[in-house]
């Protein structure tokens, strides 16, 4: 092949991939912030997630993606990786009775009877605004009191008799739990609340301790694994364009 050829195919070549480049769609950022605490009305009576002992109110923060409220969140958020966070849902729930008389005078987005709980935890990804609900194993709002760490959630579970306390550890994304023992019979209508403290997590070994009330404590070592959590690159994808017509 002659000298000049080459250079008229390598000048091809830069023009193809000019293009290609060109037209991939760049990368949006989005602003993920946790506003300012609030405190909203909260009692025991009302809230089916059970209220700590004392408790009248209950601080609450807005999650904000891009300026826009996606969910009322409660307590402390935990950072996963650099780009993720869990934080914990708080629900504003409707309690009235559909014997419930609305009070005269109120707007129809404030009739009812509504009262502030304890929810889910929440998957945050900074870099995509994706918010994703997490589906933990035997979970309780009204029992489960979660300590994080890396992309473990440890707490005590009920099962879904609602008959039996376990000690559970639980990754992200995984579909089973890594570890599911058996600590107690639960009674909900007696036993005592909270029905267990936080767990205690120790690194190396990496281990947890399961404190349940009125129980002996409980320690389990765990065998440390890969995070499963897989993050999206949070690139836009691009979108092809139509047919041009001969």
């Amino acid at each position: 092949m002659k000298q000049g050829a080459v250079f008229a195919v390598v000048a091809l070549v830069a023009t193809i991939g000019a293009g290609v480049f060109g037209h991939a769609a760049p990368r949006k950022s989005h602003t993920v912030v946790l506003g300012a605490v609030k405190r909203v009305p909260y009692s025991q009576a009302g809230d089916p997630s059970g209220a700590a002992a004392g408790e009248d109110a209950l601080k609450i923060r807005a999650l904000l993606v891009d300026g826009v409220l996606k969910e009322w969140t409660t307590g402390d958020a935990h950072d996963v990786t650099d780009r993720s966070f869990v934080v914990r849902r708080v629900i504003r729930l409707n309690d009235a009775l559909p014997t419930d008389k609305p009070v005269p005078g109120d707007k129809p987005a404030a009739a009812g009877h509504w009262v502030w709980q304890r929810g889910p935890w929440l998957l945050v990804d900074r870099v995509t605004g994706h918010v994703t609900a997490l589906h933990l194993p035997d979970y309780d709002p009204g029992v489960s009191q979660i300590s994080w760490f890396r992309d473990y959630a440890a707490y005590c579970g009920v099962t879904s008799s609602g008959k039996s306390l376990y000690a559970v550890v639980a990754q992200i994304a995984a579909r089973k739990p890594v570890l599911a023992k058996k600590l107690a019979a639960f009674d909900a209508g007696n036993d005592p609340r909270p029905a267990c403290a936080p767990p205690d997590w120790q690194r190396e070994p990496l281990r947890v301790t399961f404190h349940p009330t009125g129980k002996d404590d409980a320690s389990y070592g765990i065998v440390p694994g890969s995070a499963v959590l897989v993050e999206d690159t949070g690139d836009e994808e691009e979108t092809p364009e139509a047919p041009v017509a001969k």
